[in-house]
């Protein structure tokens, strides 16, 4: 749940209304638009960067995690159609869009842009010029940790355009490697005398590779058609050195290995044709994952191993759909929208868990609850959606969807069952005028179940077992999002956002009859929603190209506790996020301070209370050179105050129903400050 911050100090003036600047004009249906020119001022070299630079607008890159193609979407299209791909995130895909070929952003709300994205105030979409011939860019990164390791990364993309016709390539590796070290305390409650001290160190490295291509093909309104592909290898490593200090006891020195192995392939193509007065399109997608995760603990003494805990899980993921969409503007005065889609998920685990003999002479199996399972989902909906402007200065968009899922397990366990729900949606867009602009939706959801958590697995990191469970069901709810925007200083925008939630069957943390606890639902619960997010310009206050913005997120949730029967937040839940921004363009120069803060986040187990959080805040800064258009040299520093994160468990006997903890677990990390350096060129 960390959220990215900007700082400065001299932004708290904030205040005062003002009419948005030259470069931001307003369009049909309510768009607001930002030409190319506008953005000039913070140089930047690929799509990414200029939307990233849109005042008061959130990049939600989309849940690749998500089945199916509808609920997976963000909040970006490109010219005026959502990507193909999946597997590739927005973010990901933007960053490969040289600057040179973005024409203007267009910033409206969700139902202009097809059912996927009704219900969202803002939706982004990216438009290209015609402009042909090749253009592309390259990036290089160097990052240090403070043992004075550096690790390299980079990536190529070019982009080709021959009359109708798009070529996109891009090849990348990333370098995600860090070294963290930190302590652990153990001890005894309520006295807090010290049962045991752990000093430890990880080093993680996450190396990854891909390689991607798309190809597009827009011969005009309702004639465009595209193909991508996709293969990406991600090998992660951890290895902790661990050095265990029981009080009156015998030190350990432990060691705890990960390693990694996933391979993920992705084809996907789309093609719309004209139809009935409107448009068809045919969207096809397959995706394949293949996972090899092995774990290994060892607990020696004098180099001697006394007993140890090992883990493999070996699992495969398919995702296979289809859907198909009709659109046609002004029927009968609505822009109407009807579609069904139908996926075919499966995943196919193996989890082997073993202890080790003492002197590492043999594996003892361990048998969990569900560890071998295929689990299976054909899932189908059909959806309407229409919309209208019902005056100049209201519109409206109402949506239906049926949705039905057929779900079994086979293996460990044995299940089946059908699920089906019917969700609609009404959202209401208002524009009274002098620059204001309200929201609100309310529309009834339903959550997806993971795959995983059917599964049962051991964390060797934490000494603790997660049960699965063949019978659970997905969470409902009824949802209610208000906002309201208007620009401030210029070009600069004030947004507020309201909500609630009425969730039905709570997914959480159940027990479990063989004695743990597994993801499962709970009772009724609610969730309240509050935000407010600022980006303005510093012009006026003598700064020049200065830009200050400013996000606070208030998230309140509340259900019953299976253990205490009292109400609690959701797990993994932070209620309070604050981020806040400052940066300054100055032509070739460029420099800005970032910082985060949020609230613990807590886990609410079987037999304790497991809470992350870190001090606040944290920052980050960077400082940019940009000799031409074409290139630019960024510094920047992560982490760049050097805090630490905390974790603290709360243990108790037998479990969470008896209120008096016994053991409290102290862990400290610190990453300390990782310096880097980037270097980005375009062409074309």
């Amino acid at each position: 749940m960390r959220s990215k911050v900007r700082l400065t100090a001299a932004a708290v003036l904030l205040a005062g209304f003002g009419s948005a600047a030259a470069a931001q004009t307003q369009g049909a249906g309510g768009r607001t638009i930002y030409e190319a020119d506008y953005f000039r001022t913070f140089s930047p070299s690929n799509a990414l960067q200029i939307v990233q630079r849109v005042p008061g607008f959130t990049l939600d890159t989309g849940d690749n995690s998500v089945r199916g193609f509808g609920q997976a979407a963000g909040n970006v299209v490109i010219n005026g159609q959502r990507p193909s791909s999946k597997a590739d995130t927005l973010d990901v895909i933007l960053s490969r869009i040289p600057a040179s070929r973005v024409a203007r952003v267009e910033i409206g709300p969700g139902d202009l842009f097809g059912s996927e994205y009704s219900g969202k105030a803002q939706v982004l979409n990216l438009v290209l010029t015609a402009q042909g011939g090749l253009a592309g860019a390259f990036t290089g990164t160097l990052r240090r940790d403070f043992l004075g390791r550096l690790y390299p990364e980079g990536s190529v993309s070019a982009l080709l355009r021959r009359g109708a016709s798009t070529f996109n390539l891009a090849v990348g590796v990333n370098n995600n490697a860090t070294v963290e070290e930190g302590y652990d305390t153990l001890k005894a409650l309520p006295g807090l005398a010290l049962v045991e001290y752990r000093r430890k160190v990880n080093y993680t490295s996450d190396p990854n590779g891909f390689v991607s291509g798309s190809w597009e093909y827009n011969g005009g309104a309702n004639k465009t058609a595209h193909l991508n592909a996709r293969t990406a290898l991600d090998l992660f490593s951890l290895t902790q050195t661990n050095i265990v200090i029981p009080t009156g006891g015998i030190t350990r020195n432990d060691h705890l290995t990960e390693r990694y192995h996933r391979h993920e392939y992705e084809l996907g193509a789309d093609v719309t044709r004209p139809f009935l007065g409107g448009g068809l399109k045919l969207i096809g997608l397959a995706t394949r994952r293949h996972r090899l995760f092995k774990d290994l603990s060892l607990n020696r003494v004098n180099s001697a191993i006394v007993d140890g805990f090992g883990q493999t899980l070996d699992d495969e993921r398919d995702e296979t759909l289809a859907r198909l969409v009709w659109t046609r503007p002004k029927l009968l005065g609505w822009d109407v929208e009807v579609g069904a889609e139908g996926v075919v998920n499966r995943l196919r685990s193996d989890v082997d868990l073993f202890e080790i003999a003492p002197g590492g002479t043999g594996k003892i199996p361990i048998s969990l609850p569900i560890d071998h399972a295929i689990v299976t989902e054909h899932r189908a909906e059909a959806f309407v959606n229409a919309s209208r402007a019902v005056t100049s200065k209201l519109r409206i968009d109402l949506g239906l969807t049926y949705e039905a899922w057929r779900l079994t397990v086979a293996g460990d366990a044995k299940a089946e069952r059908t699920l089906r729900f019917l969700k609609p949606k009404a959202v209401f867009d208002w524009r009274p005028g002098h620059g204001w602009h309200a929201q609100l939706s309310v529309q009834r959801t339903v959550a997806q179940l993971q795959f995983e958590d059917f599964i049962s697995s051991a964390e060797l990191t934490t000494s603790r077992v997660n049960g699965g469970n063949a019978n659970l069901v997905p969470q409902r709810a009824w949802e209610v999002l208000a906002t309201l925007e208007h620009p401030v200083l210029g070009d600069g925008l004030l947004k507020l956002e309201g909500g609630y939630q009425r969730i039905q069957l709570v997914q959480d943390r159940v027990p479990t009859p063989e004695g743990f606890d597994a993801p499962g639902n709970l009772g009724d619960g609610s969730v309240y929603i509050a935000k407010a997010r600022l980006d303005a310009p510093l012009k006026r206050f003598g700064i020049k190209g200065g830009r200050f913005s400013a996000y606070v997120s208030y998230i309140g949730s509340s259900v019953g506790d299976p253990y205490t029967h009292r109400q609690r937040q959701f797990s993994g839940y932070s209620d309070l996020v604050v981020d806040i921004s400052f940066r300054q363009d100055l032509g070739k120069f460029a420099w800005g301070v970032e910082a985060q803060g949020n609230t613990p986040v807590t886990f609410y187990r079987l037999d304790e209370l497991d809470r992350n959080s870190s001090a606040w805040p944290y920052v980050t800064a960077f400082a940019e050179y940009r000799p031409d258009k074409r290139t630019s040299f960024n510094f920047s520093l992560d982490n760049a105050t050097g805090i630490p994160a905390f974790r603290n468990r709360l243990f108790f006997e037998p479990s969470r129903s008896n209120p008096v903890p016994s053991l409290l677990e102290h862990r400290y990390r610190t990453r300390h400050i990782i310096p880097a350096l980037t270097f980005k060129r375009s062409f074309g």
